[in-house]
């Protein structure tokens, strides 16, 4: 069929970038392993990370402490994403093991029934503890940040076993009264959730008997009735009153912080986590691509807040700005020879730096209501 005369053709390509995605809920535990007597060749090998899709299978093939904290973490509700088993050798060496793990995509682990010891005349934590308190400091390559969970004694409420190495806001830990892997069902409840909800009250599938009030004020400290939520690094399983039925929750989101400049909630380091990695595969596009010009920059600005914007529509975080300094100079009616001088060292370095701040409205975590009646 003649068609009619066109004097300019387009044809088009659809060829969108697409952003890398980064999990938020795996899990690596690691732990002994007690073979059976017979039919050892399913049991998982040493030292080797082995992905589980299935509760009964872990307990299958990495019978023991292993298995048992991988099916614990597995059945919590919601759960996780990934659980990634590692077996310890006969012999454990926990910083060896911890780095095999260092690629892995997780983003929390666990040390399996594992608690911190509070010895004779003083707290002594266990050597696996303080190895995997050094193993998520880092550092690690893009998106495979962590944090680590571990369990006091079952009834320990002595928080002063949290110094040291332990003195991380990559940490959370959990005082509790179980017999079960605790450690290990926080790690999956945490896992279940978006990076940005608070832990505070969140569901734990385990049995524990509730603290008395004398054991949470030494555990959490004091807390006036105008006061802000106290803390000791420390978290603790209970059973509120004001919730309907029978279950076990967590009792605050406190990382293992250490001072005023760490982080004090578990959402807090993870969301940041995540909107690090959010913007870091966004941008990867942009280099060796974008001009340090006033187009390229403000192209550079846009990418980034196309990123944020969601975020802030879905109140992940309440507000952002970003700010690249270098275009604040292209967009000068009259750039001093100063000004002019910055340019050129950004273009002749190749370096282009640029600020985002983001401002997190967290929830709320205590709540004050004064009644007056007249």
């Amino acid at each position: 069929m003649t068609t009619p005369v066109r004097y300019i053709r387009v044809k088009s390509t659809v060829n969108l970038f697409s952003p890398a995605n980064r999990p938020t809920g795996n899990i690596a535990i690691i732990g002994a392993v007690t073979p059976p007597t017979t039919g050892t060749g399913t049991v998982i090998p040493e030292n080797e990370p082995t992905l589980f899709s299935d509760p009964d299978d872990a307990e299958k093939r990495a019978p023991g402490a292993l298995g048992k904290a991988v099916a614990l973490a597995m059945r919590q509700e919601p759960g996780p994403g990934l659980v990634f088993g590692v077996r310890l050798a006969t012999t454990p060496d926990y910083t060896d093991t911890l780095s095999k793990i260092a690629t892995l995509p997780v983003q929390l682990v666990v040390i399996a029934n594992t608690p911190l010891e509070a010895g004779t005349g003083g707290a002594t934590p266990t050597a696996g503890i303080v190895a995997l308190a050094n193993h998520v400091k880092g550092p690690f390559g893009d998106g495979l940040e962590r944090m680590g969970v571990a369990m006091l004694g079952k009834g320990d409420t002595d928080t002063s076993i949290i110094s040291g190495a332990l003195n991380t806001d990559r940490m959370v830990y959990v005082a509790h009264k179980s017999d079960e892997d605790v450690a290990a069902a926080v790690a999956g409840t945490i896992g279940g959730y978006d990076p940005h909800i608070s832990l505070l009250l969140k569901k734990v599938g385990v049995s524990s008997a509730p603290f008395t009030a004398q054991e949470l004020f030494t555990i959490n400290g004091s807390e006036g009735d105008s006061a802000p939520p106290g803390g000791q690094n420390v978290n603790w399983l209970v059973n509120p009153a004001l919730i309907p039925g029978e279950g076990v929750y967590l009792g605050e989101g406190y990382t293992g912080a250490s001072g005023t400049t760490d982080k004090k909630y578990i959402d807090i380091v993870r969301t940041l986590d995540d909107i690090t990695y959010r913007l870091k595969a966004s941008l990867i596009a942009s280099i060796g691509e974008l001009r340090i010009s006033r187009t390229g920059l403000r192209a550079l600005a846009g990418e980034m807040e196309a990123v944020l914007e969601p975020l802030r529509r879905s109140e992940v975080i309440d507000d952002y700005l970003v700010v690249v300094p270098v275009l604040a100079l292209f967009d000068k009616p009259q750039p001093t020879p100063e000004d002019l001088e910055l340019i050129a060292k950004a273009r002749r370095e190749r370096f282009a730096e640029a600020m985002v701040r983001i401002t997190y409205a967290g929830a709320i975590h205590r709540l004050t209501i004064n009644l007056t009646f007249e």
